[in-house]
């Protein structure tokens, strides 16, 4: 009798077919199309993390580049202003302070200001 591995197999294929779950057409029901359909998903799922992280930091940049120049300042010069103070707070929370706190906000202008002088 001929040994096979089709239980390890049938699994297989069907881990890979639970991945596709949800995906239009044939590539949610044969094996090879969601195989490429899952594999492709995964690749770019991989690379959108990345460039989720890049655009929340450009969102953060331009908040924080608006509130600046509100107070007659641009953005370059504020971050240098903070660095030369020795501020050390990450633009995601300085554009949460803009946006929240405006007063508070206005204090770490002063200080770049005072730095930059």
């Amino acid at each position: 009798m001929r040994a096979t591995n089709a239980p390890a197999s049938r699994e297989r294929r069907r881990r890979r077919l639970e991945l596709a779950k949800g995906f239009r057409g044939l590539r949610s029901k044969t094996f090879r199309q969601a195989t490429e359909a899952v594999d492709r998903a995964q690749v770019l799922s991989t690379i959108h993390r990345k460039l989720r992280k890049r655009n929340y930091r450009r969102l953060w940049i331009a908040r924080i580049n608006a509130a600046t120049r509100a107070e007659g300042l641009s953005y370059s010069r504020f971050i240098e202003g903070l660095t030369k103070a020795g501020v050390e707070v990450n633009r995601k929370m300085l554009s949460e302070i803009a946006i929240s706190d405006p007063e508070g906000f206005k204090k770490f202008i002063e200080k770049a200001r005072a730095a930059l002088a």
